[in-house]
């Protein structure tokens, strides 16, 4: 049977424990070379650590820490899903470039970090909008 005019729009799965599309997001790009139930045990560590650490709901934490990595404005424009798949990568980077132990304790310390308002991702973000800046005021020379 031809799939034309079905266009249907996948949807996103969610994560088995919260139920939550963004942790499947994070999960996703914390995955290397197919090995997803390792990228689980790792977000899922640092959200221990993140509970612990905090004593509040680690989802919140979460979305807060991403919400504020995510780039208002771009080098390129981007819409809300890029800027937000952009965020999780700079977070992931940033968790990687940290010095210590394991990447769930790195990554549970950059989250904590980015909803605070400080941290490499949140340096990052601002180093793309000073680029942006400085890209927007260099435009009218062309």
């Amino acid at each position: 049977m031809s799939r034309r005019g079905t266009a249907e729009k996948r949807t996103a799965k969610s994560d088995p424990i919260f139920l939550n599309r963004l942790v499947n997001m994070v999960v996703n790009r914390i995955m290397k070379d197919g090995k997803k139930s390792l990228a689980y045990q790792i977000l899922y560590r640092a959200v221990k650590i993140i509970q612990q650490k905090t004593e509040t709901n680690p989802l919140l934490v979460l979305r807060q820490a991403i919400r504020r990595v995510t780039p208002n404005i771009g080098v390129k424009t981007r819409r809300s899903k890029q800027g937000r798949a952009l965020a999780i990568r700079w977070l992931l980077e940033a968790s990687q470039k940290r010095p210590g132990g394991n990447m769930a304790f790195k990554l549970s310390s950059e989250l904590v970090d980015a909803a605070k308002g400080s941290g490499g991702s949140i340096r990052k973000k601002e180093a793309t909008h000073r680029m942006a800046e400085a890209n927007r005021t260099l435009a009218h020379f062309r």
